[in-house]
């Protein structure tokens, strides 16, 4: 049985449209929601407008932590259907998903710590005549209306790092979730009202096509955008933002790993599988190119590949699945595409390379892929990974750091000197030491440099972003 998911915007009583929502692996219909036009995204914008222009009804502290607390308290409650939901509609095995939702959980108690945590400061006077008999201090305050668009591959944690921090901020917020996946931000959002959110501090909306959803994001009523999905629309989004609107934008990468002569692979191995399969590649930070010492490269390409034939494929709501499917058919002949491409020029496929169904793709390992193979150049953002040997440490970050993507990287080594070298000379916003690319826990900075993004992700950062510093100074005799 399908659910129908209404726009959330007071005041709206139709819709533009409808979506349909499918399951990517199976692709049966399973939700669908309402669609808004430009009418109706003015009236979201201008709601939003109203709540933070009356600012004797800002939501206070105490009321935002106590909306905060009571959504962790739902979603725990709610966490194996959440967790159901997101792989059914999202792709990402069961196993997994129930990770993410428990991450979510943990996101919203690292606003509530944040919003206790996070102080004005007091700002040094009294050290010359002009600041003498003077006391200045600051506090935070909202920014202002906050839209947050978001991207598919994590359906319920993604949402909770774009929309908690701006309520826990005392920001109105809209949210448009991914086209492919909006069913587990609307259930989150439905979650906030029950918590107590008042009426219309988080409207919810999918548009009905890219045009009104570009008037949404680029009116001048919006104070903080917040982006995460491709960097060809990032960029674009960015380059139309109203004059003083800030923003931060989230991109994928091309993920580089090294791993050294002397590296333990057999500790290696397990954390390159999971950072190169997890959700089938489908992660901005996931393991794609690794680099290995030519001495034990093939040995570490061919236990990758022994490892990656054991991963059962399949429908991600069961407990049994590793790998599920690509988020659109359209993916999978792209995928497909690529390993073609990389065939064709006389790589060895060491294991995978064929697609599955319409909607699976093989977990796939290549041996020393050309530099000028799109799996070589860009990111795969499928179940495809990548090994080429190199024979000295500055051929590998030479190597590593040629594409004009950066994010997080990684260096497998007993070496402390090598660790440095990496760490130092890696481009890259985080540099993992014997653990995989995309590793993460949600209060760490996460940041895409160069085309990868701007800004600085993770919840108490993003917190940050959605706030302003507001300074006061005291004139009196008497300080």
């Amino acid at each position: 049985m399908t659910q129908h998911f209404d726009l959330i915007i007071p005041g709206v009583e139709a819709a533009a449209g409808t979506l349909s929502v499918y399951a990517p692996y199976d692709r049966q219909l399973i939700g669908t929601v309402a669609t808004a036009d430009e009418e109706m995204v003015d009236l979201a914008l201008t709601n939003a407008q109203s709540l933070f222009n009356d600012q004797a009804n800002w939501l206070a502290a105490d009321k935002r932590l106590e909306i905060l607390r009571k959504t962790a308290e739902l979603v725990s409650e709610s966490a194996e259907s959440l967790a159901l939901e997101a792989a059914r509609e999202g792709g990402k095995p069961l196993i997994d998903s129930r990770i993410e939702v428990a991450r979510a959980i943990e996101g919203l108690h690292v606003c509530i710590e944040t919003l206790k945590t996070t102080a004005g400061t007091e700002i040094p006077m009294n050290l010359n005549a002009a600041s003498a008999n003077k006391l200045a201090f600051t506090r935070h305050e909202p920014i202002g209306v906050v839209v947050a668009v978001s991207a598919f591959n994590h359906p319920l944690n993604l949402i909770i790092h774009q929309v908690a921090p701006a309520i826990a901020a005392g920001c109105p917020v809209i949210v448009k979730p991914a086209e492919d996946t909006p069913l587990s931000c609307y259930r989150f959002v439905q979650l906030l009202y029950q918590a107590g959110l008042p009426s219309g501090w988080c409207q919810c909306l999918m548009t009905k096509d890219t045009a009104v959803a570009t008037h949404l994001v680029t009116s001048p009523l919006v104070s903080f955008f917040s982006f995460i999905g491709s960097a060809r629309v990032g960029w674009m989004l960015r380059s139309k933002l109203a004059p003083g609107t800030r923003c931060a934008l989230e991109h994928g990468g091309a993920a580089p790993v090294i791993v050294t002569e002397d590296a333990d692979l057999e500790a290696a191995l397990p954390k390159l599988i999971k950072g190169g399969f997890y959700h089938a590649g489908q992660v901005c930070v996931s393991v794609q190119r690794v680099f290995v010492h030519a001495s034990i490269a093939e040995t570490l390409a061919n236990q990758l590949a022994a490892a990656a034939d054991q991963l059962c494929i399949g429908d991600p709501t069961l407990e049994a699945t590793d790998v599920g499917p690509l988020i659109r058919p359209g993916e999978v002949d792209r995928v497909e595409a690529w390993v073609n491409e990389a065939g064709n020029s006389g790589v060895q496929v060491k294991s995978g390379g064929n697609r599955l169904s319409e909607t699976t793709f093989q977990p796939t390992v290549l041996f020393d892929p050309p530099d000028h193979c799109k799996v070589s150049q860009q990111e795969i953002f499928g179940p495809v990974v990548c090994v080429y040997p190199y024979n000295n440490m500055d051929e590998a970050i030479k190597r590593a750091n040629a594409l004009p993507f950066a994010f997080q990287a990684s260096v497998f080594t007993k070496n402390i000197d090598a660790a440095m070298k990496a760490y130092s000379q890696l481009n890259a916003s985080a540099v993992m030491v014997n653990e995989h690319t995309a590793f993460r826990v949600d209060w760490m900075p996460f940041a895409g440099l160069r085309q990868s993004g701007l800004g600085v992700g993770g919840i108490p950062h993003t917190f940050k972003d959605m706030q302003i510093e507001k300074m006061m100074v005291i004139h009196s005799d008497e300080i």
